[in-house]
């Protein structure tokens, strides 16, 4: 045997170590040694590259099932995975599933794999986590989730993983964290919230973490320092996060930030500052003044109103007039300081129909606060036209406004209304609408073109009036509509509410149930003149009958429409007898008279 046979033999076959050694010394000893150390420095070499290269086979399409220092692993790079798959190994240690478009992690998605310790899902699409996901997972030491689109983290989720010492969660868009989001991570030595949405955040949420807790306490000193990595998010530096501001002060060893210099994204006037470099005062609620509350300016003029909001943090400032949503003015926000905010509302060439009561209103999280300012205007000859809360108004050009009834719903009507003027491109009305017997009504601005207006939300059971005038007009005969609304008293039975209608016509009152004018406007005049002749029939009828019997309005038109005003079924008029037999009932009850007029 030569010796390069004896030297291959004794490499590749270790069985026949003593036949090698007899070989080697017939050829010398210098020889047999030199071999023996060749043979084990191919041995280290050959597990050393087994460490680094962990032999792998393919058991999903795009993945690779292996082993490595963590023990058996599953590594999914740009796979081409609808899901977390369902035959997954138990066995594996750590998986590897990245870049393969994970939209969620659904209930129970590794709960077989008890042995599961490091699991890495990063840059996938996941936006939801189910709250059961990590379940079964009580091994876990490590989670990362970088480059995801989490808004939000089911934090009770980590109940399930007691021993997570790793949580890595950046470039999400996490914008909020509950107070006790840490509550379940009682063993976390690094977490990572860098590069998400975070703008305000409390400090109770890191005063009620157990790790923290227990630090704090002294009452068993942590193994190991913490890692907090919570820049680059777009912290808003108001009164809100100055807690928070004053806990990242106040953090030392075994606390480390990973950054220390975060960050103001906003407000403006602190973007850029370090939080070191900023002092938050408490919150307050608005406080809202004006230099002038009560303006008189000529007709035709530009004219602002200005109000002042001070409050922490930034309120929310607003404007609120009869005309805004018909004629919107222009606002304008400018700051005076840190805490005031000057708002101003500008309101070019005045008409009469901008007179009335302006109202600036700021509102933060803490509360709200108001000022009003009251507006008049001068007519050209130099008299004053008074708006609402003032005693008088002058007269202006008498022109006739038809107004009905056009529409009927279950909370409410519409009025429809037509008026003859020499311009009615300029000309403005003037709704006045509130209950009958409310001296001072609501009055709302209707701009050039509109002639129509809803009202809803009404109270059953009672008496309203809505008028229309032209510009500042107060109410005449023939231009305004009093209606009652019926007692709501079985919705099951009967799903809408009852609504009369009293028009107003020729001298008599008409009152007509709800679903009964579009027949009686719609009808011809001959039918308005049946219409009438019984109405007086049964006026007359009424004399005759005892003072027991029933009475009242809505009764007599009860009976005028049964007698064949709109033809019906003898169902549907027993229905509705019943209806108004039990609201007349009601309205006993609730009034010490039945007559309305």
């Amino acid at each position: 045997m030569s010796r390069i046979t004896d030297n291959r033999l004794c490499s590749t076959l270790p069985a026949v170590n003593s036949t090698c050694s007899h070989v080697k010394s017939r050829n010398g000893a210098d020889i047999m040694l030199k071999e023996t150390m060749d043979a084990s420095i191919i041995f280290r070499l050959i597990v050393f590259f087994l460490l680094l290269n962990p032999i792998s086979s393919e058991c999903f399409p795009g993945c690779s099932c292996g082993t490595d220092r963590y023990g058996r692993s599953l590594t999914c790079m740009e796979a081409p995975l609808s899901g977390i798959p369902e035959d997954i190994p138990g066995d594996l240690t750590k998986i590897r599933i990245e870049k393969s478009l994970l939209s969620e992690l659904p209930k129970a998605a590794f709960s077989h794999v008890k042995l599961l310790k490091h699991l890495w899902l990063n840059f996938n699409d996941i936006a939801i986590i189910n709250i059961k996901s990590l379940e079964g997972l009580g091994n876990l030491t490590e989670l990362r989730l970088q480059g995801n689109k989490l808004r939000s983290v089911p934090w009770t989720a980590f109940e399930e993983t007691p021993n997570l010492k790793i949580l890595d969660l950046k470039h999400n868009r996490i914008d909020a964290l509950p107070e006790h989001a840490l509550k379940f991570l009682p063993g976390l030595t690094y977490l990572d919230l860098s590069s998400n949405q975070l703008s305000v955040i409390s400090k109770d949420v890191f005063l009620n973490w157990p790790l923290y807790h227990t630090e704090n306490q002294h009452e068993r000193p942590i193994a190991s320092n913490v890692v907090l990595a919570l820049h680059d998010n777009p912290w808003l530096c108001d009164c809100r996060l100055g807690g928070f501001i004053e806990f990242i002060k106040s953090l030392s060893p075994p606390f480390i930030l990973m950054n220390s210099y975060l960050t103001c994204s906003s407000p403006e006037f602190k973007a850029g500052k370090f939080f070191h470099e900023v002092d938050l005062m408490t919150c307050v609620k608005p406080e809202v003044s004006s230099p002038d509350t009560n303006i008189t300016a000529p007709l035709g003029r530009n004219i602002t109103l200005t109000c002042f909001a001070t409050a922490r943090p930034e309120p929310a400032v607003r404007w609120i007039y009869g005309l805004k949503i018909l004629r919107g003015f222009r606002e304008i926000q400018s700051r005076v300081d840190e805490d005031t905010i000057k708002s101003q509302l500008i309101i070019p060439s005045l008409h009469l129909a901008d007179r009335g009561l302006y109202t600036c209103t700021a509102n933060n999280f803490i509360g709200n606060s108001s000022i009003s300012v009251l507006l008049d205007v001068k007519s050209p000859e130099g008299s004053v036209s008074h708006s609402p809360g003032f005693p008088a108004a002058i007269a202006e050009e008498n022109v006739y406004i038809d107004i009905r009834i056009a529409k009927q719903t279950v909370y409410g009507i519409t009025i429809e209304w037509h008026a003859v003027t020499d311009n009615p491109a300029e000309t403005w009305f003037t709704i006045h609408f509130g209950r009958y017997d409310t001296p001072k009504k609501e009055q709302i601005y209707i701009g050039p073109g509109i002639n129509t207006y809803s009202v809803t939300d009404l109270l059953p059971a009672t008496k309203y009036e809505i008028c229309v005038t032209l510009k500042n007009q107060a109410p005449r005969n023939g231009q305004c509509i009093v209606f009652v609304t019926g007692s709501d008293f079985n919705e099951m039975q009967q799903r809408e509410k009852l609504i009369h209608i009293i028009i107003i016509v020729l001298a008599m009152v008409l009152a007509v149930p709800a679903g009964m004018y579009a027949c009686t406007t719609d009808a011809k005049f001959n039918c308005f003149e049946r219409c009438t002749e019984m109405w007086r029939n049964r006026r007359q009828s009424e004399r005759s009958h005892t003072s027991d019997e029933r009475q009242g309005t809505f009764d007599s038109l009860q009976a005028a429409s049964d007698e064949g005003l709109c033809k019906e079924s003898s169902k549907e008029r027993k229905a509705r007898r019943r209806s108004a037999e039990k609201i007349q009932k009601l309205k006993n009850e609730r009034r010490p008279t039945a007559e309305l007029y």
